[in-house]
This record gives structure tokens, C-alpha cells and sequence, in this order.
């Protein structure tokens, strides 16, 4: 039978052992600072946070251009000339990456385009079970266009929200009022993005410090969602304290996941969550 590959954008922050464990291709989004654009990954995260502080403005991100995705293709089929390729894209409401990548499909045969409808860790909560359903039909399926369907129907059943860790760069990104964001600061106060058919919507907020409120988001979030046990996706952002981390992973262990993976965001998502940002994504069955 042909061989399946699966490829996404780096917004999807996939971690780097899954990336292997998968063998999924990632094409880098880009982020801009002063002119200057930098492709996801070639720079540290770090350097969005110094930015930042130096100058107290957010960079901006830019998607993946249609002549990107088409080297990107080129290059696959160069190394595997009989290949099917699965695509699974950031949400096409979140980014142009989707429609970039529409256009640059017509120029190929076999490659399914399908859409997340999420990011960071929904992306790769999504992106694990792509790589499941694969394995258990790639010697019978014959159907591709109908495996592509089956891979994106699974968007309805992940479910991802995060919690930024400092509202300074959702208001220097104009995402939060000033009035909203003082008095979300005069009151501690933090709220829950959830990313609800590839929207990030506001919906609650928690009070005081993450570490306090982590063991309530995560019991809110599986009294919500009722994910399979079998993964929990821990995502945060680079600052989130080691107490909040083991915590996350304890909580998990306690509700009776049989695994976990931390997902850290990359430099795309960082832009928008700021440093100790916490988030889970999960699929259901």
C-alpha cells in the first residue's frame, strides 16, 4: 500500500518526541519583529519575551505563504514520490495558513487538506489521532479522500482551552480593553480561551495566581469534556512555574489517564499567551 504522511504547521506546537514518534513533517509559521521575519523554531522563545520587555510591544505572526507549502510539498514527494499526504492545518479561523495551503494544493495530486479547527495543543491532540486511525488502515484503505473525511471529522471531539499567563500581551495585542484588562489586573483575575469550532472565545476567569486555581481548571475542564483516559495534552508556555507542571501531571495521574504530554507552546502561540500560560486539550472518543 502507499505510504501515509501526515505534515502540519508549527503553531501546532507538536513536541518534538511526538514529531518523531509520528514521523509528521512541520512547516514553520513565522514571527515578525521590527521588518525582521524569523521562522518558528529558529529563534527562542526567550527572544519574545525580551522583545517584549524591551519594548513593550507583542511581535507579530505571519502565516505559511502558498510558495512555502509548495517547496514544503515538492520536497516530500521528492523524498517519497508515491505518497499520500494528510494535512492537518491550523484552524483556518485562527490564521490564513489554511487557505495558503489550499491554494498551494492545487499544484499536487494526493494531498487532503484537513482542518483542525484548533491550535497548539488541540492540534496535537488532533494530530495523535490522525496518526491512530492511519496505522489501523493504511494496508486496506483504498479510499483516501473518505480516510481524509474520517481524520477531520475527529475536530468536534477535541477539546482545548488555555489560560494566558500575563494579560500584558493580550492588551498589547488588542485582544482585551484597557478598561477590561485593569480591572482584570486590579482583581487578579485571568481568563479561560477556549477554542470552541476553531473560535478562541473568553468564557470564565480565575482569581490570584495559577498555581492556586490549576487543581479547579482541571477538574472544571474534565467535568466538561469527557476525554478519553487514554492521554491528557498538558500545554503551558515557557515561565509556568515547575509547582503549576507537577501539579498538572499529578492531577492527571489522579483522574486515571494511562499517559500524559506536555505541550509546550512555540514562539507563534507565546505571542498570544504571554510567559506561564496553562492550558489541556484532550480528544474524546
Amino acid at each position: 500500500m502507499r505510504e501515509i504522511i501526515i505534515t502540519t504547521e508549527s503553531g501546532s506546537d507538536l513536541p518534538e518526541n511526538l514529531v518523531k514518534k509520528y514521523d509528521i513533517k512541520v512547516i514553520p509559521m513565522h514571527i515578525v519583529m521590527d521588518a525582521t521575519s524569523y521562522a518558528d523554531g529558529t529563534i527562542s522563545v526567550d527572544k519574545i519575551y525580551e522583545y517584549y520587555n524591551e519594548t513593550k510591544k507583542i511581535p507579530t505572526t505571519s502565516a505559511v505563504n502558498v510558495g512555502e507549502y509548495i517547496d514544503f510539498f515538492n520536497e516530500i514527494r521528492a523524498e517519497h514520490p508515491d505518497c499520500v499526504i494528510m494535512h492537518l492545518a491550523y484552524s483556518s479561523l485562527a490564521s490564513s495558513t489554511y487557505q495558503n495551503a489550499e491554494i498551494a494544493i492545487r499544484e499536487f495530486e494526493d494531498i487532503y487538506l484537513i482542518d483542525t479547527r484548533n491550535v497548539s495543543g488541540g492540534c496535537t491532540a488532533h494530530l495523535a489521532k490522525a496518526y491512530e486511525i492511519i496505522q489501523a488502515k493504511k494496508d486496506t484503505v483504498t479510499d483516501y479522500k473518505a480516510l481524509a473525511d474520517e481524520i477531520e471529522s475527529w475536530n468536534k471531539k477535541v477539546f482545548c482551552s488555555f489560560i494566558p499567563g500575563n494579560l500584558d500581551y493580550l492588551k498589547a495585542g488588542g485582544r482585551v480593553s484597557n478598561a477590561a484588562y485593569l480591572g482584570a489586573t486590579l482583581l487578579r483575575l485571568k481568563p479561560l480561551i477556549e477554542i470552541v469550532d476553531g473560535k478562541l472565545l473568553a468564557s470564565k476567569k480565575y482569581r490570584g495566581s495559577i498555581e492556586k486555581f490549576v487543581d479547579t481548571y482541571m477538574e472544571e475542564y474534565l467535568a466538561k469534556h469527557d476525554v478519553s483516559r487514554k492521554c491528557l495534552y498538558l500545554m503551558y508556555s515557557k515561565g509556568l512555574s515547575q509547582v503549576a507542571l507537577d501539579r498538572m501531571k499529578e492531577n492527571a495521574i489522579r483522574f486515571g489517564f494511562e499517559s500524559y504530554e506536555y505541550v509546550m507552546t512555540g514562539c507563534v502561540i507565546s505571542c498570544h499567551s504571554g510567559p506561564g500560560a496553562i492550558g489541556l486539550a484532550g480528544c474524546c472518543e
